[in-house]
């Protein structure tokens, strides 16, 4: 039979491997770590509007996952919206790479979705993706549909 101590050992032991576990698995879930752990470098857009789009969020190119944006800042100079992005080293896009605001599914998470360009040079870290398209926004859309609609409506 096991003493007491030992018992007691052995369920903290256990606890403090849990708890490690729980951190790891948030850590993951979280996208707290690097890119797959590669070189990055970083390259920003900016945009008239941002939309929903946060820090964390993905930034993918035919739908795979290149990069991470890395911050958020308004230019007071050209009062827009200046995303800065982080891109896996593994992948080089042309210097007239385009960069939209997307949106996964019909109300889903927003997301920066690269598309490459045929330029023969590639971006650098700190270059600057000047063909951008700002986030789609549902409200405006509506907004302007139902004025068009009243524009078109027969006067009485």
């Amino acid at each position: 039979m096991m003493s007491r101590t030992a018992l007691d050992l052995w369920v903290g032991i256990f606890v403090a491997i849990g708890f490690a576990a729980l951190v790891f698995l948030a850590m993951k879930v979280g996208n707290f770590s690097g890119i797959n752990g590669n070189e990055t470098y970083r390259v920003e857009a900016p945009f008239d509007n941002i939309g929903g789009l946060k820090v964390r969020a993905p930034v993918k190119s035919a739908g795979v996952l290149v990069g991470r944006v890395a911050s958020i800042r308004f230019d007071t100079k050209i009062y827009r919206a200046v995303v800065e992005f982080e891109i896996d080293g593994r992948y080089e896009f042309p210097a007239d790479t385009t960069a939209s605001i997307l949106t996964s599914g019909l109300l889903g998470e927003q997301y920066v979705g690269l598309e490459a360009g045929a330029d023969v040079e590639m971006l650098k870290g700190g270059d600057r993706v000047l063909i951008t398209q700002s986030a789609v926004v549902l409200e405006k859309l509506i907004g302007q549909f139902m004025f068009d609609r009243a524009a078109d409506a027969p006067a009485q």
